[in-house]
């Protein structure tokens, strides 16, 4: 069986070998099996690079957008920060899911499993 594409398959939120099962049991809670294929997925850990990508490119939409608003438009502060602050928040919060499935599927489909050096002993 050939693994999908892992931004294909992290996009959907979709098992990163089989493509079809969900790897999620909650918003952010990861399944301990893939219900199709049965992947063991309890030693992903894909840590904080979501989230760095996230403040990233959520920060840099946000920041643009504040800046281009206040140039064009000269609405008040609490105006902005009413209209940005949840943009912010719900971008961020949408983003969160996919970027952790697809740094998932990219740690599989690389091989990439901090528990492998733990179980050898390497450094």
């Amino acid at each position: 069986m050939k693994s999908p594409n892992p931004f294909f398959a992290g996009a959907r939120c979709r098992c990163p070998r089989c493509g079809t099962g969900a790897i999620f049991s909650g918003f952010l809670t990861i399944r301990p099996n893939c219900t199709v294929c049965g992947l063991d997925l309890a030693k992903a850990d894909p840590g904080d690079g979501p989230v760095v990508f996230i403040l990233l490119s959520v920060g840099a939409i946000g920041c643009f957008g504040l800046l281009f608003t206040e140039m064009t438009f000269h609405p008040p502060a609490w105006l902005e920060l009413v209209f940005w602050l949840p943009m912010m928040a719900i971008l961020s919060l949408g983003a969160l899911r996919p970027f952790k499935a697809i740094m998932i599927a990219l740690q599989f489909q690389n091989a990439a499993s901090q528990a492998q050096n733990d179980e050898t002993g390497d450094v």
